[in-house]
């Protein structure tokens, strides 16, 4: 190993869990016979260079952070690294840090850029981190950080995973991340206070699996854009103001886990059009202020686990075609203007026990064998 590899790992490193720390002395070969927590290391051309730095509580013998910790310029000489990760290591609201530092120092190498759990990491995602062309998984998840997303972001094309949530960023969500990042796999930026549209570009997006925008302040109407993701398997789009219930959901073939409630989506589950979607587990359409009716295809999506459609407008019957679902585990109908008699089993009810939930339907009944209690919320049917 270089001399000057190992000075700035010990720099680095002391830096963030304090001058103290004494490296040179615990750790004489970092990357042999006397490895560090949190660091490995990968022989280039016959020399050991530092890959992989991670600071904070993961295990026992981890790296933690002082209250002191700060960035040293040493960190951004490790030349060959490809992952840096830190957790619950900028905790001090007195003393708060910012992302901008080096990062273009960085721009050959780093893969995977982590800061997880750091509330006193705050200030704006700056625009140099678009400047780490090689990264795959950008997550900076649970921090303090402001301002808006960087439309720069686009530029890391090679971006697998792209995690911001549970900051307190604001804006729009930027058109040049459904332009350019089509091999992203997974989109989380739930728990911030982004506001407009979903921008029609999100429809490039088309190696997606899982986008999470939910608890968020955004508006408009639903882009049909978001039919084109086919390989979507994870839609959670809870707690925003959208609207417009569109059709293109129902091209989502992939999709297992369909998130929507509260939001002001409005028209009817026929307008949803979602009969293909033969790989849903998970439908969440509660105070949506859908109305019309529960339309019989729904019963035929045979791999449903969980539905919810409580606080809505919706009228009509309730078909006994849900107790052949082998798989449900919950089914969500009350608050709503359901009518006429729940024909399901003895055996369903016992099945579905408090996940089974009709309350607030005044015209809906039900009637028992073996004398069996009514259920909450609903009368018996006097016929």
């Amino acid at each position: 190993m270089e001399e000057t590899e190992r000075e700035a790992l010990y720099s680095a490193i002391q830096g963030f869990v304090g001058s103290r720390w004494d490296g040179r002395n615990l750790y004489p070969d970092p990357c042999g016979w006397t490895p560090m927590q949190g660091v490995s290391c990968d022989v280039f051309e016959g020399l050991w260079y530092v890959t992989v730095v991670n600071i904070g509580p993961v295990l026992d013998n981890s790296l933690e952070c002082s209250r002191e910790a700060a960035f040293s310029p040493q960190l951004f000489e490790l030349k060959r690294l490809r992952s840096l990760s830190f957790f619950r290591c900028f905790t001090s609201l007195n003393q708060t840090t910012t992302l901008s530092q080096e990062w273009r120092k960085l721009s050959g190498s780093l893969e995977t850029l982590e800061f997880r759990s750091n509330d006193g990491l705050t200030g704006a995602i700056p625009v140099n981190l678009a400047l780490l062309s090689n990264l795959q998984s950008l997550v900076l998840v649970e921090n303090s950080l402001t301002g808006e997303l960087p439309q720069e972001l686009g530029n890391l094309v090679r971006l697998k995973r792209l995690s911001l949530a549970g900051n307190r960023l604001s804006g729009q969500l930027p058109a040049s991340l459904g332009d350019n990042l089509a091999e992203l796999l997974i989109l989380d930026l739930s728990g911030n206070s982004l506001t407009g549209s979903l921008p029609s570009s999100i429809g490039g997006m088309s190696s997606l699996l899982k986008l999470d925008l939910s608890n968020n302040h955004l508006n408009g109407e639903l882009p049909w854009e978001l039919g084109k993701l086919k390989n979507l398997t994870l839609l959670d789009l809870r707690n925003n103001s959208l609207s417009g219930a569109t059709r293109s959901l129902g091209d989502m073939v992939s999709i297992r886990y369909m998130l929507l409630s509260d939001n002001p989506l409005g028209g009817s589950l026929m307008q949803l059009g979602l009969r293909n979607l033969r790989s849903l587990t998970t439908l969440d359409l509660s105070n949506t202020g859908l109305i019309g009716g529960i339309p019989e295809y729904i019963t035929g999506l045979r791999r449903l686990r969980f539905i919810a459609l409580d606080d809505n407008n919706l009228t009509g019957s309730v078909s006994k075609k849900f107790q052949e679902l082998s798989g449900l585990a919950a089914l969500y109908l009350n608050d709503n203007n359901l009518t006429g008699e729940l024909e399901f089993s003895d055996e369903f009810y016992g099945r579905m026990g408090s996940r089974f939930a009709a309350w607030n339907n005044p015209n809906l009944c039900c009637r028992f064998q073996y004398g069996r209690q009514v259920l909450p919320g609903v009368q018996r049917c006097k016929n």
